[in-house]
């Protein structure tokens, strides 16, 4: 299998670069937006293979951007993994609901979420 594509979405600079960071030490292959919109914007014209989203963010949070994406069959079946510091069942609840495949607590651990890109695009 070849290396991964990865859309992640957050609206702090430094944690995309952390990201990113992780991920292409991985060996997988990053793009990065800062909100919902823009990541809509880009995943008109690109499908990877994960999209991996902060909740909390400005135009359109986490949430809008899962439903968003699940509402077009190119998505429906994509992996989806929230990274949040929110860590509310009610949170994780709405999440799942909204068809997200996974949730990361922030600050994220790099192998734990090696291990959750492995489990979720495997």
């Amino acid at each position: 299998m070849g290396p991964i594509t990865i859309l992640t979405v957050d609206d702090s600079p430094s944690m995309r670069a952390l990201l990113k960071h992780a991920l292409v030490g991985q060996g997988h292959v990053v793009h990065d937006a800062e909100d919902g919109l823009i990541a809509l914007d880009w995943l008109n014209r690109h499908i990877p293979d994960l999209v991996i989203t902060d909740i909390n963010m400005p135009n359109m949070d986490g949430f809008g951007l899962i439903e968003a994406l699940r509402k077009q069959d190119r998505y429906r079946d994509m992996p989806i993994l929230v990274l949040s510091t929110e860590s509310s069942d009610e949170k994780k609840v709405r999440a799942r609901d909204a068809g997200a495949t996974g949730w990361i607590v922030k600050p994220f651990d790099p192998d734990k979420l090696a291990a959750a890109v492995r489990r979720v695009t495997h």
